[in-house]
């Protein structure tokens, strides 16, 4: 109950809001890896040089 530990509460939503802003900055500046782009690459024939 809120009323019961107001302090305990407010400690809490200030976590919440710590973890929320690390989380949002963390989205925001870490992109993922980029993603290769094999249009651009040449098409080189794949080809096994052993055979059975």
């Amino acid at each position: 109950m809120p009323q019961m530990a107001p302090l305990y509460w407010l400690m809490l939503f200030f976590f919440f809001l710590l973890v929320l802003t690390l989380f949002i900055m963390m989205n925001y500046f870490i992109k993922p890896f980029e993603k290769k782009d094999y249009t651009m690459k040449k098409s080189i024939p794949t080809f096994k040089i052993w055979s059975l």
